[in-house]
């Protein structure tokens, strides 16, 4: 039967979110399903998140903990089929303790957004039972668009696309919706910096970056642009394996002007507020949190411009093509010369607003999984 509540179709339905990294990091996938997991758990549903991280307080889901060896452990070690990355290496390990953790079958529905292992799990643990099965293309849709090696392998009862060339793509092979991720607008806000906790300097521009340390996300580029703004300083918030290439290339390049470090989740809004212009280099985003966080909190976005970018940040003015060296920097100084309002309907990106929309799609697809099940 649907599962009904007042305003959405929560009410009653077991849910569990599984995914390596929720509680322990803070990366744009994470953030997007918890604030989902969060707010579906408010409005009645009964949520439990599995991660590998620690209970934290104030939120309306239950915690299982499952340790992991963390993916930075794997870093050095040699891309294989089902083990390409350190990513893989981790959702393994995460996977082959999560059915002995859950009752998966116990659920009506499970959602993450990792494949392969923690995809297979979720189904293994599901096959008996009416459990329905979601991904969430939060890391890329390749999973569910490949037929190739083993994504050939990847099934789900329902695909949540975070963007509308996913769903193009997918839509008529899966059960698809097209939902976006949110933004808390009480937490992120323009306001007052915080550059003297923050450790950063008080008497030049900052252009932010906020990305992890991998090849898609381009920080080397962002380095060699701010090299050519003499007055400028590039702080960037994140982790990953190309770290130290960028620490050397930026102490070359960008000496006593660059920054790099970690930064609590609450604190992210006080980052933002501290720089003049937020700097993203990725060519492609399943979604992209960082472009909502950066706009709601007053920044100007210097961006590639694709249809992503412009479905999010609307008529942006400084969306660029920034595999141009040159536009990228033009683009660069007139952000810091001129500043920018959002150019978008933040609001309409609300997690409750988007939580709206999980919860319609989950009554659809947990009714159709029952349905057949009842007819196996």
């Amino acid at each position: 039967m649907p599962c009904a509540a007042s305003g959405g179709k929560v009410a009653s339905i077991r849910l569990l979110f599984a995914l390596s990294g929720f509680h322990r990091v803070d990366r744009g996938a994470e953030t997007a399903l918890l604030s989902v997991a969060q707010e579906l758990a408010r409005t009645g549903a009964s949520v439990t998140v599995a991660g590998s991280g620690r209970p934290r307080p104030g939120t309306a889901y239950d915690f299982v903990h499952i340790p992991v060896v963390a993916r930075e452990r794997f870093e050095r070690l040699p891309a294989i089929p089902c083990f390409r990355n350190e990513t893989q290496w981790e959702d393994a390990i995460f996977a082959a303790r999560l059915g002995r953790a859950t009752d998966i079958a116990s659920f009506d529905a499970t959602l993450t957004c990792a494949y392969p292992y923690t995809n297979w799990a979720l189904r293994h643990g599901g096959r008996k039972s009416a459990t329905a099965n979601i991904f969430v293309t939060q890391n890329g849709d390749w999973p569910a668009f490949a037929r190739t090696a083993e994504y050939r392998l990847f099934a789900c009862d329902g695909l949540v696309c975070t963007n509308p060339a996913y769903l193009e793509r997918n839509v008529d092979r899966w059960n698809c919706t097209l939902i976006p991720n949110g933004i808390d607008l009480d937490h992120f806000s323009p306001g007052p910096g915080a550059r003297a906790a923050l450790g950063l300097p008080q008497d030049r521009p900052i252009v932010l970056m906020v990305s992890a340390f991998i090849d898609t996300k381009r920080v080397l580029d962002g380095i060699r642009a701010v090299a050519e703004l003499p007055d400028a300083a590039l702080v960037v918030a994140g982790d990953g394996p190309l770290r130290q290439e960028a620490d050397l290339l930026a102490a070359r390049l960008l000496p006593g002007r660059y920054y790099r470090l970690t930064v609590l989740a609450d604190r992210m809004p006080d980052l933002y507020r501290s720089a003049d212009v937020f700097l993203h280099l990725s060519k492609w985003e399943s979604f992209g949190n960082v472009y909502l966080e950066a706009a709601a909190c007053g920044l100007p976005v210097v961006a590639h411009l694709s249809d992503l970018t412009r479905w999010i940040l609307g008529d942006a003015p400084y969306l660029c093509d920034t595999e141009d060296a040159g536009q990228l920097v033009n683009h660069l100084r007139r952000a810091l010369a001129g500043g920018g309002e959002p150019t978008t309907d933040l609001h309409r990106f609300r997690w409750a607003a988007v939580a709206q929309q999980y919860a319609d799609f989950l009554d659809q697809t947990v009714t159709a999984r029952r349905q057949r099940f009842r007819n196996a």
